[in-house]
């Protein structure tokens, strides 16, 4: 049979998905560029730093947030924005590949408005579990809502072994491997506590994916009657 080698690898993979890859990387060659002084003049140099304290999430700003009562939009823009602010180039180009790989694979399975709103779940909820700590330390990157994919992935993967009639905890395994991975790397090298968003993420994804694959609310009305 004969296969046509031109095809595009991009062909399948869901515009908005490509679209969101685009802005992470572009906008962390902005401020590479930015801060070698090949792009935006003097003051380019520090985009990075006004990027991180207008749109990190801060659990400083959060827990003033909740303390006060107080809500301003600008801030609730904190559970999103961070994912679009790294550290590095290579900290957003990973992300940014992940997010492709992922993004295609789900979105296969599930269309692209629900890998959206798992995306954005996800991301609000890597954020606001990162919130419960009391750390200085902001919280930025895509890896959260990426782990919400992971997530979601995870379910999927659950789903079909169950279908299959092998063993669903196998679904389990790279989320496994990814945290046990970060384990290692935070007690060689040290780290942040930003595991734990990336945890909250994936929780965020896997949740929503039992809701939003198709048959999935009907499947959990049924297992929470079986229950009482």
């Amino acid at each position: 049979m004969a296969h046509n080698h031109n095809v595009s690898p991009f062909n399948s993979m869901p515009p908005a998905i490509v679209g969101l890859a685009v802005v992470i990387v572009g906008v962390e060659a902005a401020f590479s560029l930015g801060a070698r002084g090949l792009l935006g003049g003097p003051g380019a140099v520090g985009w990075r730093l006004d990027a991180l304290q207008r749109f990190a999430f801060s659990n400083e700003v959060w827990h003033w947030m909740l303390s006060s009562g107080q809500f301003p939009a600008q801030h609730l823009l904190r559970f999103f924005s961070y994912a679009f602010v790294h550290g590095s180039f290579s900290h957003a180009l990973f992300a940014a590949v992940m997010l492709l790989a992922l993004g295609k694979m789900v979105g296969e399975a599930l269309g692209t408005a629900r890998t959206l709103a798992i995306l954005a779940v996800s991301c609000f909820g890597g954020a606001l579990a990162y919130g419960f700590l009391s750390t200085p330390v902001p919280l930025i990157g895509a890896f959260p809502p990426v782990y919400g994919l992971i997530g979601g992935f995870t379910y999927l993967l659950w789903l079909r072994l169950g279908q299959m009639g092998e063993q669903q905890a196998r679904a389990f395994s790279l989320i496994g491997i990814l945290l046990g991975i970060q384990l290692l790397f935070g007690l060689l090298f040290g780290g942040t506590l930003d595991w734990v968003a990336d945890l909250g993420g994936f929780g965020s994804g896997f949740l929503l994916t039992m809701v939003l694959v198709p048959g999935g609310w009907t499947r959990l009305r049924e297992r929470l009657r079986q229950r009482r």
